[in-house]
């Protein structure tokens, strides 16, 4: 059963944002002590152009356990997104969660030597048919104390994993987070926190938290950037001379709101290495975690009050709004999911399209 649509978008007077700090708390839309999803427009181009005024919003699914936390990756033989589920504890692997996109039912499996995955995306790997659609999923595999950390290939078709990365030359990575396949070279980018080990199910670092480039055909691996707290997301911009990368320091154990909630952008050069780093954006509600862009540039982000919508030059143009935190989110064609632990929800009928859509699904823009 679907649940109601919310129709309607919330225009965001700036000025009277810059000066009332409960704002949001007197807004109507937003005053609520229940999640609910509005369309917040900060500025026109969001509702006429981004989203589109036909844009609706709906909550799809509320669940008992945290089924919708990261990744967010598309199969085309199965027409279904498999996101992974929060950690619970070491004696139940984190679980992938299947959302079929024929009628946005769930269920629930595990890959195997998948122990505790984390983000991930869709996947050439060397040799494929880089015509038709990628043929694999690559998950970041933050591992435990019995495992190391890796980046691991599955075919949910035929249920088989393999292992693509699991060291740094050796050592031992602290808890890889996220990762994306560039469009040109293939190379895979990916970052790795220490989340692991502030969730209790990974050893102490003793490595520092960066971000790195392999090559999954000759097995060159080189750090890319460093100097962060904690690098989470990342994302390519549609052309790929951009890397954004976001800093989620400001949570470890416990909240700290005076670390990075931040994200970065460079220059990628030779298609190889980073430089020009500078501050994008930084994120007012929560952290900016999984990220993404669309094929105009704009730059969304999952946060702590849902997902945020930044044009390419960094202004902050609106918000899907859910009143809690959304961890990642996916696009769809003419759509967009958000996760948000407990609870999915649907926005549906917009203009804009994911980065990777055409590349996935196999059709929109470009393809």
């Amino acid at each position: 059963m679907k649940l109601p649509r919310n129709t309607g978008f919330v225009t965001v007077d700036l000025l009277a944002l810059a000066t009332n700090p409960n704002y949001f708390k007197d807004l109507p839309a937003t005053s609520g002590s229940e999640p609910a999803i509005r369309l917040l427009s900060y500025d026109d181009t969001f509702k006429n152009d981004i989203l589109g005024p036909s844009a609706t919003a709906r909550k799809a699914a509320d669940l008992s356990w945290e089924a919708f936390h990261e990744a967010g990756i598309y199969n085309r033989e199965t027409n279904s997104i498999y996101a992974t589920s929060n950690y619970q504890d070491l004696n139940d692997n984190i679980n992938i969660t299947v959302i079929s996109l024929e009628d946005y039912s769930i269920t629930s499996t595990q890959f195997p030597d998948l122990w505790e995955a984390n983000g991930g995306t869709s996947w050439y790997p060397p040799g494929s048919d880089y015509s038709g659609a990628p043929p694999a999923q690559l998950y970041c595999d933050e591992g435990d104390f019995d495992h190391y950390s890796a980046l691991i290939s599955v075919d949910v078709v035929k249920n088989t994993s393999t292992t693509i990365l699991n060291s740094y030359y050796g050592r031992n990575f602290s808890s890889l987070n996220d990762v994306r396949q560039h469009p040109k070279t293939y190379d895979l980018w990916f970052t790795d926190a220490a989340y692991g080990f502030y969730q209790d199910f990974r050893p102490v670092p003793t490595i520092p938290q960066m971000v790195y480039r392999f090559d999954p055909s000759t097995g060159e691996l080189a750090v890319v950037a460093d100097g962060f707290d904690q690098p989470n997301g990342l994302e390519l911009s549609p052309d790929g001379l951009t890397l954004y990368v976001t800093d989620t320091g400001a949570q470890h154990f416990t909240a700290n709101t005076t670390r990075p909630a931040t994200t970065y952008a460079y220059d990628i050069v030779d298609q190889k290495r980073l430089e020009n780093r500078r501050i994008f954006a930084y994120a007012d509600i929560g952290l900016p975690d999984g990220i993404h862009t669309d094929t105009k540039g704009n730059v969304w982000a999952a946060a702590g009050d849902g997902v945020h919508v930044w044009s390419p030059e960094g202004k902050l143009l609106g918000k899907i709004w859910i009143g809690e935190t959304s961890n990642n989110f996916a696009f769809i064609p003419g759509g967009v999911l958000v996760f948000s632990n407990y609870r999915l929800w649907l926005v549906e009928g917009i203009n804009a399209q994911g980065r990777e859509i055409c590349k996935d699904f196999g059709k929109g823009e470009g393809c």
